[in-house]
């Protein structure tokens, strides 16, 4: 797998100065968290999912997540355990015909509710649990959260890795008097199991549900004000230089082009200097279909230094990937200033003359950019993120 892989031969070569890298389930970890992308969920009740992954239905889509929780209703849930243990069957079944390579399977994900349902569909799964890259925990707690990372640790090898994935959502983790607690006891938890967490991820909607909150398209999940406070906190714990994880953008549940109420956010001038009147046109086209908003959040995860982002829609898939490419000047700045961290100075100008690169605050943000770099990879210089916004990529419904 790599991202762009609808760009084609001399195409792929014009728009990148270096182009994204192929990886896998079996890539290194660190490298892994940043691949993750667009991670398409999906209700484990869903019909033919190995078929629609084996047809590649949904271009440019590196990592899925058959989701057991708030996608399947409680009476639902027998029916779906046996509906994705039967789905990841007929993939085990696939791989072992050699229609198609484990190596080209997306990063294929489920999100349990409980660990008790975690040991039994991987029991019932057998060998199949190996088409699985990991499980994701919703709720996740400094309590009970163990017992599922350390079952997890279990099942990885060194031939068939499987990663853990938190959801950070509870109302402890939301309300401030607990937050800092909970949260430094989560982390406790986290770093004894490492080696198996591919990423941290933001439970927005039900933050927001606890307080009886909903964003509108025209908002992001930073305008809401306790979002945006527990986002930080998160950010704060989880992001720090001497033990970092990779955190994920909250999810965008937005996908109709249903009429607005406020301004647009995107702004005239990115489109209108690079593309002309064409780039206006163009622009209102992306706000008729409600997706100016995904862009703005989008914008501000990347700012906080937020990796990926959980979406429920193909259409986000190109959007959200295409803005976490590497410029050019992002990239040479990065390479400056690892190469430079020798001791030798402190500060330089940078290469583009727009900007102080200081050796030891900038460090942890340029290894970041090189992280990156390596999976989504570096635009030419003469291009911009909007560039890959114009490519018209097949999206089905879900």
């Amino acid at each position: 797998m790599k991202f762009f892989s609808y760009y084609m031969g001399e195409e792929l070569e014009s728009l990148f100065y270096q182009p994204p890298q192929p990886f896998t389930k079996h890539s290194d970890r660190e490298l892994l968290s940043y691949g993750l992308g667009a991670t398409l969920y999906m209700p484990a009740t869903r019909k033919n999912i190995h078929q629609e992954i084996l047809s590649k239905k949904h271009a440019g889509l590196t990592s899925i997540v058959l989701d057991l929780e708030d996608a399947v209703g409680d009476r639902q849930v027998e029916t779906a355990e046996a509906a994705v243990i039967a789905e990841l069957k007929m993939l085990q079944q696939e791989i072992e015909k050699q229609y198609i390579d484990l190596e080209d399977l997306p990063l294929l994900f489920i999100r349990i509710r409980s660990f008790e349902q975690f040991c039994r569909i991987k029991e019932r799964l057998e060998e199949s649990v190996h088409v699985l890259t990991g499980v994701v925990i919703p709720k996740f707690s400094a309590n009970e959260g163990k017992a599922i990372l350390e079952e997890a640790s279990v099942i990885s090898t060194d031939e068939h890795p499987f990663y853990a994935m938190p959801i950070l959502e509870s109302a402890k983790v939301m309300y401030q008097e607990t937050r800092m607690s909970e949260l430094l006891g989560i982390k406790k938890i986290v770093d004894q199991y490492r080696e198996n967490i591919l990423n941290v991820r933001i439970g927005a909607t039900d933050f927001s549900g606890i307080y009886g909150l909903r964003r509108s398209a025209d908002l992001t999940a930073y305008d809401i004000a306790v979002l945006r406070d527990c986002i930080a906190d998160i950010i704060n714990v989880f992001q720090r230089v001497e033990s970092p994880y990779v955190i994920s953008g909250p999810v965008w549940e937005y996908f109709s082009g249903n009429e607005r109420w406020l301004k647009p956010q995107l702004r005239q001038t990115l489109f209108r200097d690079h593309f002309g009147e064409r780039g206006l046109k163009w622009r209102a086209d992306l706000i008729d279909r409600n997706l100016d908003g995904l862009i703005r959040e989008v914008l501000m995860d990347i700012a906080n230094g937020l990796i990926g982002k959980t979406i429920i829609h193909p259409s986000h898939i190109k959007v959200v990937q295409a803005l976490h490419v590497v410029s050019f000047e992002e990239y040479m700045d990065a390479l400056s200033i690892i190469e430079s961290a020798t001791g030798e100075g402190g500060v330089a100008k940078s290469s583009f003359s727009n900007k102080m690169n200081e050796m030891k605050p900038h460090l942890y943000w340029a290894q970041r950019i090189i992280q990156k770099s390596n999976v989504y990879g570096v635009l030419h210089e003469k291009y911009t993120n909007i560039d890959l916004l114009q490519k018209e990529v097949l999206v089905s419904n879900p």
